[in-house]
């Protein structure tokens, strides 16, 4: 079945109509017909079936046919702050991590991070990425949309860091201890984590510090130097296996 993402107050109502640019997907490429159900969602948590019951050149209009069905909160609210990668890779990154459970991300822009952006490109990327979050919970049947910020420079992120905790930072340094173990360590998953990894190039050993002083647990990945993209995958996909 179809799903559809509308606003709170869409999918409370009996009927609800799109507009041209809310429906073009649904009509141009799902080529969707009268009569058929499609699975609202407003990204809050609840979802409801309902049927296309008119279609026009300026939009179409469900009914609803069932009741509202509201899902439960995440058990461990995940974070995953990455410093921007170049090219498409913050694309795959963004998109794979909502696949993979993340309720926030966190672009950062590190010292070492090769993209550069002021804040009109800033803006202009937060809103591609969160369009491209929208579109990766929809596709994986996520209820609860997840928050994508702007991107924030290293400093600014150590606040987040602080109000996420724990926070797990990929790490190269011989302390660092595998995040196996690290998880382990913990006796009952907690109600929110971060998963912090940096750039191409690394961390300064000055940021490294800065984010152990704002509560970072350095963790290893293993015997192999992972690509910035990867290493956010692995350790989303790991945080998710044993919190969510």
């Amino acid at each position: 079945m179809h799903r559809c993402l509308v606003t709170t107050e869409q999918l409370l109502a009996e009927t609800c109509t799109l507009g041209r640019d809310e429906a073009r997907h649904l009509k141009t490429v799902l080529r969707i017909k009268p009569g058929a159900r499609v699975t609202l969602f407003d990204g809050q948590g609840r979802t409801r079936i309902a049927a296309v019951t008119a279609l026009a050149k300026d939009g179409l209009t469900f009914s609803a046919i069932e009741p509202v069905r509201t899902w439960p909160c995440p058990s461990c609210r995940l974070t995953l702050f990455a410093c921007v990668s170049k090219g498409g890779r913050m694309d795959w990154t963004v998109e794979k991590a909502v696949e993979l459970g993340a309720a926030r991300v966190v672009p950062v822009i590190s010292e070492r991070t090769v993209v550069r952006l002021d804040a009109g490109e800033g803006a202009a990327k937060a809103v591609r990425w969160a369009r491209l979050a929208e579109e990766a919970a929809r596709q994986c049947q996520a209820v609860w949309l997840p928050e994508v910020l702007a991107p924030e420079t290293f400093a600014e992120s150590l606040r987040l860091v602080k109000e996420t905790a724990p926070v797990f930072v990929a790490a190269l340094t011989p302390d660092a201890i595998p995040l196996r173990k690290a998880l382990a360590d913990h006796a009952a998953p907690p109600s929110r984590a971060g998963w912090f990894v940096g750039p191409e190039g690394d961390f300064t050993p000055a940021e490294l510090q800065n984010l152990l002083g704002a509560g970072a647990i350095p963790v290893s990945l293993g015997p192999h130097v992972l690509r910035a993209e990867t290493a956010c995958l692995y350790g989303i996909c790991a945080l998710s296996c044993a919190w969510l």
